[in-house]
């Protein structure tokens, strides 16, 4: 399961969490049932240990969370949204390698 590391988020917590958030979140839209999620779950809890105290790493359940995953445009999942200082910042879409997101939130960071 998910390391500890990493926030669920939820309607009720998205803008404590990361809409008023000042810094780099990540939030991994994503589907128990959803193949390529599942792939991805030790790469977002990798992400959550490398980028402690640097980037916020976030978990959004679809299935659970339809309105947020509606606000933010999510037809495939995995998504993955960088958001800076409260905003979108960076899309990314589908199962991808931990140093493609590693990039982008460096990019991020700067």
């Amino acid at each position: 399961m998910a390391s500890e590391k990493v926030v669920h988020i939820t309607g009720q917590n998205f803008d404590s969490e990361i809409g008023t958030f000042k810094g780099v979140a990540l939030v991994d839209f994503w589907a128990e049932w959803c193949g390529p999620c599942r792939m991805m779950i030790p790469i977002i809890d990798e992400l959550a240990n490398d980028y402690e105290g640097k980037a916020k790493i976030c978990k959004v359940n679809v299935d659970e969370e339809f309105n947020l995953a509606s606000k933010f445009g999510i037809t495939s999942i995995p998504t993955l949204i960088i958001f800076k200082d409260g905003k979108p910042f960076d899309k990314i879409i589908g199962a991808v390698p931990k140093n493609l997101l590693s990039n982008a939130l460096e990019k991020a960071l700067k």
